[in-house]
């Protein structure tokens, strides 16, 4: 395998910036509609699927920073909407280590509460997320509550695989 480099930085940077303020609205209609909604990155080549068997290289400096803030908004955005309805929801942040460039915000109500809430298995020692991430963004994550989930993947029974976990971040306390 070969690893890939990844350029055009600044060019990721606007994109993702795009995907932020496209996504700072919650779809209701889809909402009503399917009982869920999430918001996934899709930026060139974080969300491509490697055909040529190369590592695409996680996110990380400044892009990361960008993609921490746009969960973060579109987590606060969502949970405001949310708040005015006066229903019960699921709202997190799936936050994947290492596959950090498949975060995502998800949203659930009604009938697929329960489904969220369970989706996932405990591990039995809960971890502590820790980050070099600048003051301004770990202020807003200090006001998560935090946990941590088996994130698995199944395979056939002619491969043995691994879990990695992933930490759910929510009830944002502004």
């Amino acid at each position: 395998m070969r690893k890939q480099k990844i350029r055009g930085h600044n060019r990721r940077q606007r994109q993702i910036e795009l995907w932020r303020l496209e996504n700072l609205n919650l779809n209701v209609e889809s909402l009503e509609s399917f009982y869920y909604v999430y918001s996934k990155m899709v930026v060139h080549p974080w969300c491509d699927l490697s055909i040529l068997n190369s590592i695409i290289p996680a996110p990380k400096g400044k892009t990361r920073q960008l993609i921490l803030e746009g969960l973060l908004d579109i987590y606060q955005s969502w949970k405001e909407q949310l708040d005015k309805s006066g229903k019960p929801y699921y709202l997190k942040i799936w936050l994947y280590e290492p596959r950090f460039s498949k975060s995502q915000v998800v949203c659930a109500v009604g009938e697929r509460i329960a489904h969220y809430e369970t989706l996932f298995d405990k591990p039995e020692k809960n971890k502590i997320w820790k980050s070099t991430l600048p003051a301004r963004i770990k202020d807003r994550f200090s006001k998560l509550n935090c946990g941590y989930s088996w994130d698995e993947e199944c395979y056939g029974n002619d491969y043995v695989g691994s879990s990695e976990a992933y930490a759910s971040l929510s009830d944002y306390e502004a």
